[in-house]
């Protein structure tokens, strides 16, 4: 018999088990911070991971794009290395560089030296969503983690990398030393997300930013078998499980095939085409997050195509093909939101 609670028929978790919700739904990724005003005064003088473990400012900062742009779905407001200060390393976020390892990973000893997360190491998370899952009511949180691939690109090249070639060279050249790398970083994944779906997530996200820097056979021999134990111990809870990298679509099918229910698209494949390359899956995506400064007038008719392009799937979860930009106008945001829910319904 299906359930009649608010929180399992909202649009968001309808679309993201192929059924076909009254709108289609809409979050965007990062819209948690970044462009609120209201974001930056409630962490003035209060740097990044800090900040991922006060639950105050973690509810609050989770609050704000649901109240100000009227989303499907709420995203916990963390981040992808947070988990990693409680694995053994020392990282933390530069403003204007971003996540940075004090000690990177070169050998055996160093990944031995990543130890496993419990919940045990996380209390603020499940204090955080427990307080968020009883004020969204009907709203979900979809809660997330950083996937193998990306988390060790950052402990091997000490920080981001726009070629990644000491991650390359670690997994053709020292490919045992890879495996067990990111099969421990799988695993601080795994804790991550199950703390968060314990608490209360409706859905979890799994973000391999960077994993469009690999070619299909290096993706298929050096991360698939990560990212697919992570959705694979997963599974259990029976939540939505999504999938999302950057510059990915060459490499839709196999992210696919780790084990997403839902696949993320950016902006660089339509989504009927991404339907042919993924399967029947719902697909979630996927405006340019540049046309967001191009005006009304060429937004609307792009929106207009991806609600179109997007029948093709099973459901359709209306997103940024990438995350929300700093500088990015929250009241054209919110624009988008009302947009895509009026026009999807009629």
């Amino acid at each position: 018999m299906p359930s009649t609670s608010p929180l399992d028929r909202s649009p968001y978790l309808l679309a993201a088990r192929g059924e076909r919700p009254s709108h289609t739904p809409v979050w965007f990724m990062r819209q948690a911070g970044r462009a609120l005003p209201e974001y930056h005064k409630a962490r003035e003088g209060i740097s990044m991971l800090e900040s991922c473990m006060r639950p105050d400012l973690v509810v609050e900062i989770t609050l704000q794009p649901v109240r100000r742009y009227g989303v499907d779905a709420a995203i916990f407001f963390s981040d992808i290395v947070t988990p990693l200060q409680f694995a053994g390393y020392d990282i933390e976020i530069k403003p204007g560089v971003g996540p940075v390892a004090a000690d990177p990973i070169r050998d055996a000893a160093g990944v031995a030296a990543v130890r496993p997360v419990t919940a045990a190491d996380v209390p603020f998370t499940t204090e955080a969503i427990q307080q968020l899952v009883s004020e969204l009511g009907g709203t979900p949180l979809i809660g997330f983690a950083g996937a193998p691939f990306t988390l060790a690109s950052y402990l091997v090249e000490g920080g981001p990398s726009k070629d990644f070639a000491k991650t390359k060279a670690m997994m053709h050249g020292q490919p045992d030393l890879w495996h067990a790398l990111a099969d421990r970083l799988a695993d601080v994944a795994i804790a991550f997300l199950s703390v968060q779906v314990e608490a209360g997530a409706s859905a979890i996200q799994l973000f391999d930013s960077w994993a469009g820097g690999l070619s299909p056979r290096d993706y298929e021999r050096f991360v698939l078998p990560h990212s697919a134990k992570v959705f694979d111990a997963l599974a259990p809870y029976g939540v939505p499980r999504v999938h999302f990298g950057v510059n990915t679509g060459e490499l839709l099918g196999l992210m696919s095939a780790a084990g997403a229910d839902v696949v993320g698209v950016d902006w660089r494949v339509p989504l009927d085409e991404a339907v042919r390359r993924v399967g029947p899956k719902p697909l979630q995506g996927n405006l340019d997050p540049a046309l967001l400064f191009a005006g009304w007038d060429a937004i609307e008719p792009e929106i207009d195509r991806i609600l179109e392009e997007g029948k093709a799937a099973p459901g359709h979860i209306f997103n940024l093909g990438h995350g929300v930009p700093p500088s990015a106008d929250p009241d054209v945001l919110a624009r988008v939101a009302k947009y895509v829910q009026t026009r999807s319904a009629q």
